[in-house]
């Protein structure tokens, strides 16, 4: 795991909706980073969502990669699943202000 982690604030619903990433077990979030990678890495993740006071730290691993100069200028970056020891507690949170927005047919950062 790297020592420090990943700082990503997402100020609101269209931002978080870009951002997460629903078909990955647990959830998971893409962060733009132009930092170097590989799927598989432990990191942990510290999210500021919506004006929370409280940021929220997770643990997960890297599960996508965005290089610099994707085709159809794609954002660079990495994608995050939640750690299971999580509990699904940071997926259920992200899920809450995204209600009713999941399962639309809108491109995100990664589909």
């Amino acid at each position: 795991m790297r020592a420090s982690p990943i700082t990503l604030t997402i100020e609101d619903r269209s931002a978080l909706y870009l951002a997460y990433m629903p078909f990955v077990r647990n959830g998971g979030l893409f962060t733009p980073t132009n930092s170097q990678y590989e799927l598989g890495d432990d990191v942990s993740i510290s999210v500021g969502l919506m004006g929370e006071s409280e940021r929220i730290v997770v643990a997960g691993r890297v599960v996508w990669i965005t290089p610099e100069g994707a085709q159809g200028q794609r954002t660079a970056g990495i994608g995050i699943q939640f750690d299971a020891q999580d509990q699904g507690d940071t997926r259920k949170r992200i899920e809450s202000y995204l209600a009713g927005a999941l399962g639309g047919d809108r491109a995100t950062h990664t589909m």
